[in-house]
């Protein structure tokens, strides 16, 4: 996938997600839940997936008394219990999707799914029918703004610590690295002292398709139409993402 459609396709996500900041918010919680959940204690001086999901919520401008109020519940007796489900389908026009979902319910889960994959003319397959299409990268949005080196020592010490692929963008860097490698790269970005925008497991398509922009918008209307649901917590796609779609999607 080229790095421009790489970023694009974030950029369309996050723009998505500002007009609809409550679910944004909803989504952090749960993944601050889940990292104290799994990880066994609500510090993130000792649980780096707590850390890591408090630096996302921060990165979406959630307020630090909802912070603290996400850590306490999830902390308690009575906290939510989600469960990680996946889906695999296809769009129109042979478009292959994968969605994430963090979920109480696991029926009511399927059951939206695969309606909104049927409304849109798509079908709802069976594990592993596009899993393959994908690779599974750590991705990490570093703010230039807020960075105090210079370019190539910065790149240096992110090449230490397993970057595979460095874009530079007009306001940020975009760092990938190996799935194995995203624990590294958290620990080599607290030595360096920077805090990254937004750092998680992504699934980059090996190949994706360039469609008319009729069709490419229907697409990404069905990416929208999963966004919207409050258990879905990540799609991915193989739709390339032109200038020419981000602008219409606008």
């Amino acid at each position: 996938m080229a790095g421009h459609s790489k970023w694009a396709n974030i950029k369309h996500r996050k723009g998505a997600q500002d007009k609809k900041r409550a679910k944004q918010f909803t989504r952090a919680i749960k993944e601050i839940t889940v990292a104290i959940k799994e990880g066994g204690n609500p510090d993130p001086e000792t649980n780096p997936a707590l850390r890591n999901a408090i630096a996302n919520a921060k990165g979406i401008n959630m307020p630090k008394d909802t912070i603290q109020r996400a850590i306490k519940k999830a902390s308690g007796a009575d906290a939510d219990n989600y469960e990680l489900v996946t889906f695999e389908g296809y769009g129109p026009n042979g478009i292959a999707i994968f969605v994430e979902c963090r979920t109480d319910n696991t029926n009511r889960t399927v059951a939206s799914v695969r309606s909104i994959f049927t409304k849109a003319g798509g079908s709802l397959g069976t594990n592993g029918s596009v899993e393959f299409l994908f690779e599974r990268k750590g991705v990490f949005v570093l703010d230039k703004n807020k960075l105090e080196m210079d370019k190539d020592t910065l790149e240096l010490q992110l090449i230490e610590g397993g970057a595979t692929e460095i874009e530079e963008h007009e306001d940020v860097f975009m760092v990938y690295t190996d799935f194995s490698d995203f624990g590294l790269m958290n620990e080599c970005l607290e030595k360096m002292k920077i805090e990254p925008k937004n750092a998680e497991l992504q699934r980059i398509p090996l190949n994706t398709v360039e469609l008319p922009l009729d069709d490419a918008k229907q697409i990404m209307n069905l990416i929208d139409k999963f966004e919207e649901d409050d258990d879905v917590q990540n799609v991915y796609h193989t739709l390339e993402i032109t200038d020419e779609v981000i602008n219409a999607m606008e």
